[in-house]
């Protein structure tokens, strides 16, 4: 994950400093970091469903999907991209279930990590902007067997492609051969997209063969 250039936080309050009980950068279980990350209850008074983190990987993982938050049906769950907008990323993916949710190859942390929960004209709210900051740094650190991250969606592209981030999403999408082989920036696969799709057939006939390349360049060996 060096590769990654952490960017801004946009709208990020900064959560440095001891009253947080914030995580040890240099902490050497990954099992015992998750068990915090999922303990986490920092957003408990923000949050209309409460409190479940919802990630997934190992140290061997060498695929990082970095998405936006969980949604309903996920939160129900508990397993991350549990639903159509899932089964739209499997499907660009070429991968099935089983496959997909090897988490010995695919860890998935979303910028915010719990379920925002949804606006009150549909669609669900931004990603609470305090988890990034808190969590990513110690998990990204201990997930150091990692060969390609898609940053999916708007969120995960300004956190992380920062100030080469384009003015859109489009154009930063439209833009993947600026960002190197070890990151792929890729729309949300949710149906809201659809219409994305649509007006933007390039996508799927160009940048998804590559990113199902990229992928299985990612997990071989």
């Amino acid at each position: 994950m060096s590769d990654l250039d952490n960017g801004p936080d946009p709208g990020g309050p900064d959560l440095g400093g001891p009253d947080l009980g914030g995580p040890d950068l240099d902490h050497p279980d990954l099992g015992g970091l998750f068990a915090r990350v999922r303990a986490c209850t920092l957003c408990a008074g923000l949050l209309p469903h409460g409190c479940r983190p919802v990630l997934r990987g190992s140290a061997s993982a060498r695929l990082l999907i970095v998405g936006q938050a969980p949604g309903a049906r996920v939160h129900a769950s508990g397993i991350p991209w549990d639903d159509p907008s899932g089964d739209r990323l499997r499907k660009w993916l070429a991968m099935d279930r089983p496959a997909f949710y090897d988490e010995s190859r695919i860890a998935v942390v979303p910028m915010g990590l719990c379920y925002p929960g949804t606006m009150p004209k549909g669609g669900d709210y931004p990603p609470r902007p305090e988890c990034a900051p808190l969590w990513h740094p110690p998990l990204l650190q201990a997930l150091s067997g990692v060969r390609l991250t898609l940053l999916i969606g708007q969120y995960a592209q300004a956190r992380y492609l920062g100030d080469r981030r384009k003015a859109t999403m489009t154009q930063t999408v439209a833009a993947w051969r600026d960002y190197g082989p070890a990151v792929l920036p890729l729309p949300h696969p949710s149906w809201r997209n659809t219409a994305w799709l649509n007006r933007n057939p390039w996508f799927e006939a160009e940048l998804v063969p590559v990113l199902r390349r990229r992928v299985d360049e990612a997990l071989a060996g």
